[in-house]
């Protein structure tokens, strides 16, 4: 059994009678374990992703949005991911319109009129543009990078063919929110690339996901540094989770992936070893990748 068959059987043993999983070993499902499960699961075990599907529409919630945790009743993140998942799952309930029309009412507070008088006049500590917004974890807070970023690659996957006006301005809006708060240098940091009038060191995780929702931009010179900064990270990373979603992002670049995948399935020979769902779940997806649809990619 080769390495990727043993995670995806372990993965699939995990699930949750429910049809979701968690993010440990816990009862509470994981929105975002659950959607990256059911992506990795797509293709080998679709009737164990079928359930997460079903899961997912179940409980999404009346507005359109996903909370983070089953149970919960804020409206979170995690609506991209799940947007992806059932664009992915060529789901034709009207769960996705509605998921789409929640995204784009949806921005970080600093879209609001205030709160850009006061990132501009009262408070100039933190270095941003607040005219350039994107999607924070949960309403109420300002944008950050990951939410945007898997919110931009959503609005696209499943606009593709049909974009309006309202999502093409979305998208256009969470792209320059990313630009504008690169890191100097290249690469993301959670969320500003200065603070305090000090460079931030960029994060593996939320440069790769970045990139991902970048993909259009490739000649920009952000987009160009940030790439080079992550391919030359790439080569020494030791966590699973970064290397695999340093592989998801690389990929689409075309850049070479096999000797960064043998390392990552040299990390994960003990499967059980790793106990993050979420995790598991992206390790199938860069152990795979090139063998299936790429989750993240916007096919034109």
């Amino acid at each position: 059994m080769t390495t990727s068959q043993s995670i995806i059987k372990e993965l699939a043993r995990r699930s949750l009678r429910s049809g979701g999983w968690s993010f440990l070993e816990q009862p509470q499902v994981s929105v975002e374990a659950t959607c990256l499960a059911a992506l990795a699961l797509s293709q080998e075990r679709s009737d164990v992703a079928g359930a997460a599907i079903r899961f997912l529409l179940l409980h999404q919630q009346q507005n359109g949005a996903w909370p983070a945790f089953e149970g919960d009743g804020e409206s979170s993140w995690t609506t991209a991911l799940s947007l992806i998942t059932l664009t992915m799952f060529n789901d034709t309930s009207e769960a996705r319109e509605r998921a789409l029309r929640w995204l784009l009412e949806s921005c970080g507070k600093e879209a609001h009129w205030f709160w850009r008088w006061k990132f501009k006049t009262a408070d100039r500590q933190v270095r941003f543009n607040p005219d350039k917004f994107g999607w924070p974890w949960e309403l109420g807070t300002c944008s950050w990078v990951i939410p945007t970023a898997f919110s931009v690659i959503a609005i696209q996957q499943f606009t593709v063919c049909n974009r309006s006006e309202a999502s093409e301005r979305r998208i256009r809006l969470g792209v320059e929110m990313l630009l504008d708060r690169a890191c100097v240098g290249g690469g993301w940091n959670s969320g500003n690339g200065v603070v305090y009038g000090t460079p931030l060191r960029p994060h593996i995780e939320a440069t790769a996901i970045a990139l991902l929702a970048l993909q259009d931009e490739r000649h920009d010179e952000v987009v160009e540094n940030s790439l080079g900064w992550l391919r030359e990270k790439a080569a020494t990373i030791e966590s699973a989770s970064s290397l695999a979603w340093s592989i998801l992002c690389l990929f689409t670049y075309q850049q070479p992936i096999r000797p960064l995948q043998e390392r990552l399935a040299a990390l994960t020979m003990d499967d059980h070893a790793i106990r993050n769902n979420a995790t598991l779940a992206t390790v199938v997806l860069a152990l795979k990748c090139g063998e299936m649809i790429h989750p993240f990619m916007v096919l034109r």
